[in-house]
């Protein structure tokens, strides 16, 4: 993990950087987290993340049912060698101004595409105002 100081101006311009060159991709399916008892838990395949807390395994994973909170998932895969650090908060931060909401975030590891990546959520019913602010955000030069 890379340490700078820089000024929020130059943060702003290194994250638009990060932005432009990461691989974005957005999920067409709904997903939401699934609880299983900790010690019920079993390996599911369609899961793109598992967490878990003292209590309960939380596994984010393909809409099943109705009366479940579904999310929009997207996701970044960094460019390596550049430096993403603040990235996600950056990303959250700018998305709650413009938006309003909030979003999620899952990191793993690829080491083979560029280290961290994340799996980022945002509630269904504001997702494509979400993924066509990401969009714009690319596009800006500024």
């Amino acid at each position: 993990m890379y340490i700078s100081q820089e000024t929020k101006e130059e943060t702003e311009k290194r994250l638009k950087k990060v932005l432009r060159a990461a691989t974005f991709k957005v999920y067409a399916e709904p997903y939401y987290f699934r609880e299983v008892p900790v010690d019920d838990f079993q390996f599911d395949s369609k899961a793109l993340a598992m967490v878990k807390d003292d209590e309960v395994w939380s596994l984010l994973v393909p809409v099943e049912k109705e009366g479940t909170e579904n999310f929009k998932i997207f996701s970044f895969h960094f460019e390596e060698g550049l430096d993403n650090s603040g990235f996600v908060g950056w990303l959250a931060t700018k998305i709650k101004e413009k938006l309003g909401s909030g979003i999620f975030v899952v990191c793993g590891q690829n080491s083979n595409q560029g280290g961290i990546f994340d799996y980022n959520g945002c509630p269904i019913e504001i997702a494509d105002e979400v993924i066509h602010y990401i969009e714009e955000l690319k596009e800006s030069k500024n």
